[in-house]
């Protein structure tokens, strides 16, 4: 059997990359308004926007986790695929 080939975008990691992308550049930019405020604050002391960056970088990485699991299929691109199954190229 012969597979349709539907393009480069309906591989999951390409799939995945951009959604990735789009996810860090969203959250990057609220991530940079945040820490400018926090470097710019004249009664928050230097160090707190090194404690705020490094708490994004865990957080961030928990909700791009979370948003894989709420929306699988936007990772996924194979029909019929869940994230349980598993491809085989044999019976």
């Amino acid at each position: 059997m012969v597979e349709k080939k539907e393009g480069w975008m309906s591989h999951p990691v390409v799939r995945g990359m951009l959604v990735f992308s789009a996810f860090r550049a969203v959250y990057g930019i609220g991530i940079l308004v945040v820490t400018y405020g926090l470097a710019t604050n004249d009664a928050a002391p230097w160090w707190t926007s090194l404690i705020f960056l490094a708490f994004s970088m865990v957080f961030s990485r928990w909700l791009f986790r979370r948003l894989k699991q709420r929306w699988p299929k936007l990772f996924d691109s194979r029909r019929g695929n869940t994230a349980k199954e598993v491809d085989q190229t044999t019976p």
